[in-house]
């Protein structure tokens, strides 16, 4: 069964003396996927991973890593595994080159070949001979996922790899992260960028004060539309009048000069309602069914628990 999932954990518990940062966390990330682990900051994100990484004990539960129990087989997990902790670190007054050199020694000579290819996947194949002292904070996260890459990893985990990117940077990282998943990778995004993990992951779990509050696919979540349909049109008087009498129409609204919102009825098509204004003699210059998004579920579920 643990052969399923690139991470599992059981009951997952830490305490900092009275402070529970994760508590009872059962967490299933599957294989082959980006998975966002998203939360506001101080949610118990970062700490999850160091338990899973073997880098503070876990007061109680269990987890496994590539079908791995860890922290008893941490070694066998870790050799197929990479990961960004908080800000990667690097020798300053060495060049990423060089940093990588050294990460790459006590990995084998296979990592040691890996370095160039690691380098240019990130878009660092440039700047490799630079000192890292002169890079920005952006470039030290592409440089930590290039010594991941080293070990060629089956599992990519990343605490807040965004941090510092421009919209450039942060839209080739999301290139990046559907190339490793094209590869048959699993890659576990640690953040609390609502819109960036819906464009980028395929499934999440959204958790505060260190409990998950939903996981699943963002396609099971979010696939269908709400039923709320914004349109413009040529007479919004006339709309207005025609969709307040049709029985699969409720809450109708202006929202501006020429634009209505309404809700559909899950069971009728849009377009028989396109139809129907058409038929009344409303022209219908654009039609478009909203999607419910993550930031909307997000707010959603923290607002019905009671977190702020």
């Amino acid at each position: 069964m643990e052969n399923n999932f690139a991470v599992r954990t059981e009951g997952l518990t830490k305490k900092y003396g009275d402070k529970i940062a994760v508590n009872s966390v059962d967490l299933t990330i599957p294989r082959g996927v980006a998975f966002g682990y998203l939360g506001p900051n101080g949610a118990g994100k970062t700490t999850l991973i160091r338990m899973l990484l073997g880098l503070t004990p876990s007061t109680s539960g269990q987890m496994w890593m590539l079908g791995e129990k860890v922290p008893e087989h941490r070694s066998l997990a870790l050799a197929k595994v990479g990961a960004i902790v908080e800000e990667p670190r690097f020798h300053e007054y060495m060049t990423a080159l060089e940093n990588l050199r050294i990460a790459a020694a006590v990995r084998g000579p296979e990592a040691e070949k890996r370095i160039g290819e690691s380098l240019e996947r990130v878009g660092l194949g440039e700047r490799s001979k630079d000192k890292v002292k002169s890079y920005s904070l952006g470039m030290r996260q592409r440089l930590g996922i290039a010594r991941c890459l080293l070990t060629d990893p089956e599992l990519l985990i990343l605490d807040e790899p965004m941090n510092g990117l421009d919209p450039a940077g942060i839209m080739e990282f999301r290139l990046l992260i559907r190339a490793f998943v094209g590869e048959g990778r699993t890659v576990v995004i640690s953040s609390h960028l609502l819109d960036e993990i819906e464009k980028t992951c395929d499934a999440v779990s959204i958790v505060d004060q260190g409990q998950i509050i939903r996981q699943g696919n963002l396609s099971e979540m979010f696939g269908n539309p709400s039923g709320e349909v914004e349109i413009e049109v040529g007479d919004s008087e006339g709309a207005l009048s025609v969709l307040s009498r049709l029985s699969y129409v409720s809450s109708v609204e202006l929202v501006g000069k020429n634009q209505l919102k309404f809700e559909l009825n899950p069971e009728v098509k849009p377009s028989q309602v396109n139809s129907d204004l058409v038929l009344a003699g409303v022209l219908v210059e654009k039609f478009s069914p909203t999607r419910k998004t993550l930031e909307d579920e997000f707010l959603s579920i923290t607002s019905n628990m009671g977190i702020h």
